[in-house]
């Protein structure tokens, strides 16, 4: 499990190893999955009957300012696994993002829609997509949206991160579905487990904004002592842009029978217990 050191791969993790699953979680300084040689060399060593892919970088702007690192990340890197994988009858599982799309449709983004990326990350993911299919001989590819959770910077710690700040500025004029990683790491086993390859959205349920969320999150927290300015993506500025809406909804596991996420909401008040009994941070 590539990216080993990641939100995902300790969902994940967790997540196998209570299932029975043997797991190695290498680092990026362990296994640098754009080191084709590297990429052999763990591959001949553990041989490997599933390779889940969590290596990734989230850093949009930077993908925008580097783009050569953003591919060597998000496109030669699962290129090589899924080489691999083929090569060694591994199955590949590899997760994307919801920033393959423009963000201009009203409603929800399906499997039917066409990829469209605005920014250099949401192309380089769209190219590692690409990668995979080419490669991989039996795959899964697991798109999903404003993940959070518990263990390093991501899209919900950064809530508490800033909550010092007053006021907490947070967009209000772009919208997706929260996905906590817990969820998507038990969907993918449930995936997985089936057996049916394929391109899914894993996400949970109900759209939202940074706004939305942060709100709801502060309120579980208990802390009531931070104004929430609600601004526009334009305000906070980036180098890269984002899509307008960016919500999914997953038709293939629709048809293989599984029931939709819980809703984003849901989730929260686990995700705040989970946070004040690890970092100690309120």
């Amino acid at each position: 499990m590539p990216g080993g050191n990641g939100l995902l791969a300790g969902a994940m993790n967790a997540t196998l190893s209570a299932a029975g699953w043997t797991v190695l979680a290498p680092s990026r300084a362990e296994l640098d999955i754009s080191d084709e040689s590297r990429v052999r060399r763990v591959f001949a060593d553990f041989k490997p009957d599933f390779v889940i892919n969590c290596a990734s970088t989230g850093n949009v702007d930077r993908c925008e300012r580097e783009p050569e690192w953003a591919f060597s990340v998000n496109e030669m890197g699962p290129r090589l696994l899924s080489r691999a994988c083929r090569q060694t009858g591994a199955q590949m599982v590899h997760t994307s993002t919801d920033y393959v799309f423009d963000g201009t449709k009203q409603g929800f983004y399906t499997q039917e829609d066409e990829p469209l990326p605005r920014s250099v990350y949401g192309k380089s993911k769209l190219a590692g997509e690409i990668a995979v299919r080419e490669e991989a001989e039996r795959f899964y590819i697991v798109r999903t949206s404003w993940l959070f959770g518990v263990g390093g910077k991501n899209f919900g710690s950064k809530v508490f991160e800033h909550a010092q700040n007053d006021p907490l500025k947070c967009v209000s004029d772009q919208t997706s579905i929260p996905t906590y990683a817990p969820d998507l790491a038990r969907r993918i086993e449930e995936i997985i487990s089936l057996g049916a390859h394929g391109l899914y959205h894993g996400t949970n349920t109900g759209v939202a904004t940074w706004y939305d969320f942060a709100k709801l999150a502060l309120e579980i927290a208990g802390i009531d002592d931070v104004e929430i300015k609600q601004v526009t993506r334009a305000d906070l500025g980036g180098a890269a842009p984002r899509p307008g809406n960016s919500a999914m909804r997953c038709l293939v596991s629709e048809k293989v029978g599984l029931a939709p996420l819980r809703h984003w909401r849901e989730t929260v008040p686990e995700f705040v217990r989970a946070w004040q009994s690890g970092s100690g941070a309120f």
